[in-house]
């Protein structure tokens, strides 16, 4: 979850101001956190309290209808608990209108929101079925597009692929065969690339990203050197790069004083939760 994070704030004072190289500082003080990492925030919460009502049966959560109808309703409660505490953080409109509704309800999206916010179930998962199932119950709340299910999904696989030792060959071939054609290049694509808010032109850009990195940060400055919607389309990488690589701690650190105190008891909550699943 960190590397989505870390993603998050290093790409959002560039999303309307991109820049289409690896060579730039990571942090300023034009950076901030954005509706990718609130939303992050509230998925984990979301899984802790769903984890503090219901233990899972024989340790498959993605098969036990009464977790993931728990899961849809926390998600759903914290998105808009949490979400409507920070109105300008950068929601489209949208899931704006979704976030203050009174009556919550999915509307067809397939915006790269489903994709952003989604690491803490490849996480939490514990095998790839069940990372699939929370992730198509996460997501349903509000992009429940077939390209807004597959988005979100094509990251956690990754995600759940990178946490547990999978090569980098591993996880390009399973998503080029269920999910997106990867057989690009970033330097292919930089010049030509356009802002983009779906999934099918975020996340298959992301994940080649991650794939042609040489460490967590390396990964953060390609993905932010292929311009677009910088903020998210980092925070998808550094999701599945800080699972395979770890985030440095001086990076971490850093990245953490953008947090107020409110969000960063939930990321501290987050990281105990995950240290007493090991």
């Amino acid at each position: 979850m960190i590397g989505a994070i870390i993603g998050d704030i290093v790409g959002s004072r560039f999303e309307f101001n991109n820049n289409r190289s690896k060579n730039f500082e990571l942090f300023t003080n034009e950076c901030n956190v954005t509706d990718d990492s609130i939303m992050t925030i509230a998925v984990a919460k979301a899984i802790m309290e769903t984890e503090k009502r219901i233990k899972p049966l024989l340790n498959e959560r993605g098969n036990n209808d009464e977790y993931n109808k728990l899961l849809e309703s926390m998600t759903i409660k914290y998105m808009q608990e949490i979400g409507r505490k920070y109105p300008y953080c950068g929601y489209g409109g949208m899931f704006r209108r979704w976030v203050f509704s009174d009556n919550p309800k999915p509307y067809n999206s397939f915006g790269n929101g489903a994709a952003m916010r989604i690491s803490p179930v490849g996480i939490i998962a514990n095998t790839e079925h069940e990372a699939c199932e929370l992730s198509k119950t996460v997501t349903s709340t509000t992009h429940n597009h077939v390209e807004g299910i597959k988005g979100a999904e094509a990251t956690v696989v990754s995600i759940y692929m990178a946490k547990n030792g999978a090569t980098k060959e591993e996880i390009r071939q399973k998503i080029n065969e269920n999910y997106y054609n990867l057989n690009f290049t970033i330097d292919e694509i930089r010049d030509i690339y356009k802002f983009n808010e779906t999934c099918q032109e975020t996340v298959p850009q992301a994940i080649v990203a991650f794939l042609e990195s040489t460490s967590f940060e390396d990964a953060i400055r390609t993905a932010i050197s292929v311009g677009g919607d910088s903020d998210t389309l980092a925070a998808i990488t550094g999701s599945i790069a800080g699972a395979y690589y770890g985030a440095p701690d001086d990076i971490k650190e850093k990245a953490l004083t953008y947090f107020n105190t409110e969000i960063r008891s939930i990321y501290d909550e987050w990281c105990q939760f995950i240290e007493n699943e090991d």
